[in-house]
């Protein structure tokens, strides 16, 4: 199925915003045990890396290259290339399994997921921008 390409951007909004919300909530969940000051200093340095070194760029590398596209319209899953669908598969697997198999304190998931899923949010929360900005664009 072909939609818009400025669309693929308010897909790749909506995916990260889910996983983002998922994961937060995860995180969340556990915090109620394990709050401190430290903690949620931890929480935000984890948020804060994963914000500045990697999602930021890569809603920036994304929103462009779909933007650049020739085609008016593309195949609804090239909100992401091939290395972003592998990325985001080793995410979901790796954190599937590191709680099935029960590898990290739970402490570890209440703080790094908190942080993890709140800067997903963000990444969800700028492409939903720069969806409205390219809509805005186009209207013009």
């Amino acid at each position: 199925m072909k939609i818009k390409k400025i669309h693929l951007l308010l897909i790749a909004s909506i995916v990260w915003l889910t996983a983002g919300i998922n994961i937060f909530k995860i995180g969340i969940v556990s915090y109620y045990k394990y709050f401190t000051i430290t903690n949620a200093l931890i929480s935000l340095i984890v948020f804060v890396v994963f914000q500045k070194g990697i999602f930021e760029k890569l809603v920036k590398k994304h929103t462009k290259r779909i933007l650049e596209y020739e085609e008016d319209m593309q195949f609804f899953l090239k909100f992401f290339d091939k290395k972003g669908f592998a990325i985001m598969a080793f995410m979901i697997s790796f954190g599937l399994g590191i709680r099935i198999l029960h590898l990290v304190p739970e402490v570890f998931i209440a703080v790094f997921y908190s942080g993890l899923g709140f800067s997903l949010i963000l990444a969800g929360l700028l492409f939903a921008i720069n969806y409205l900005k390219a809509l805005k664009k186009v209207s013009n």
